[in-house]
């Protein structure tokens, strides 16, 4: 049997797009980790999928995963537009290309390795472990220390 954790994910932005940060919480028996990192140009979006691929790579071992999200795009992305997007050669329903295709990949790829169940919750709405998440991606924001390499060569800087 896989052993069950939960994750508390959220992504930030001053500006969007602008300095942009992350924030995760993994927990469950006899764990706690808070992981969190800042780029000087990204945006909100990009900032909650890497969220999500950020806890699903610290993840040694295969486990069954609860995890919560604010961030409705990131949700319906990976369990109901992403099986759109590639029947499209990754175009949407609007025949314009999919944003942020390079995370989309990526973390369609590691959540194959776990069952994981995507659950939205309502941010901002006094969940301490998620209020924690929005705390450590603001802060990142703040104090920025990374390049979204991929963010920027599409945006030509």
């Amino acid at each position: 049997m896989k052993k069950k954790i939960k994750i508390f994910i959220d992504g930030a932005c001053l500006g969007n797009p602008g300095p942009g940060g992350y924030g995760v919480i993994i927990c469950g028996k006899k764990l706690y980790k808070e992981i969190s990192n800042g780029y000087y140009l990204t945006t909100n979006n990009r900032m909650e999928i890497m969220a999500a691929i950020i806890a699903l790579e610290s993840l040694h071992d295969m486990y069954n995963i609860i995890i919560n999200t604010d961030s409705k795009y990131l949700k319906n992305g990976i369990t109901k537009w992403i099986k759109v997007w590639k029947n499209n050669k990754w175009k949407t329903n609007n025949n314009k290309s999919v944003k942020n295709i390079d995370l989309w990949i990526k973390l369609e790829y590691l959540s194959k390795k776990h069952f994981i169940n995507w659950n939205w919750i309502k941010g901002h709405t006094n969940n301490i472990k998620h209020d924690r998440c929005d705390f450590l991606a603001k802060i990142s924001a703040k104090n920025p220390n990374a390049i979204d390499k991929i963010y920027q060569k599409i945006k030509n800087f």
